[in-house]
């Protein structure tokens, strides 16, 4: 997997291309990059999430979803290679299926917000989506080097980090901010 990073400012991207896992040199702004760096930003985004306090079952699954983005990034970084398995989704759902159960049934939309740690599983839900767009566009332009798994993976963390906000707002004391319907001018 990829060479170990032991000199951090090699000058090799100075001529806007970059290196990929397999040895190969691309544009800084091929669609293989941009997904690697959505799947980047979204593991930074968790990151930060993880600086506030939460539930440790929550803090505990953020921590192994870290490992498994940089594994997606990986895979990403090798056409063709595939590091992000069944059993990474299958956890996934399970996650879902459990946090989900043990919230109130959705009656309205709900707006990011309510706690800072609520608010910040927004921001990575979002940034998850964006990923999961250039996961995708990846997929359209080189079929035959982006696998499924990837894309599937952030679906359903997007929709984790949207019950997860959920859960972080009741574990902080608070509720969900609902949508008050279409605002009327003044």
């Amino acid at each position: 997997m990829g060479h170990r990073l032991s000199k951090i400012a090699t000058r090799t991207g100075d001529d806007g291309t970059t290196g990929l896992g397999d040895g190969s040199r691309v544009s800084k702004d091929d669609a293989r990059i941009a997904a690697i760096g959505d799947v980047d930003e979204l593991n930074s985004c968790i990151g930060v999430l993880l600086c506030e306090a939460m539930p440790s079952d929550v803090r505990d699954a953020l921590t192994r979803i870290q490992n498994d983005l940089f594994d997606l990034g990986g895979e990403l970084s090798i056409p063709g290679h595939s590091m992000i398995q069944e059993s990474h989704l299958a956890q996934l759902d399970a996650w879902l299926e459990e946090y989900n159960a043990t919230l109130p049934p959705l009656t309205e939309f709900i707006l990011p917000g309510g706690s800072r740690a609520a608010a910040l599983a927004h921001v990575a839900r979002t940034v998850c989506r964006r990923a999961e767009r250039a996961i995708v566009a990846l997929g359209r332009v080189e079929p035959a080097g982006v696998n499924e798994a990837p894309r599937r993976y952030v679906n359903r963390l997007s929709d984790l980090m949207f019950v997860w906000a959920r859960v972080l707002n009741r574990a902080d004391g608070g509720v969900d901010v609902l949508w008050g319907g279409p605002s009327q001018p003044e």
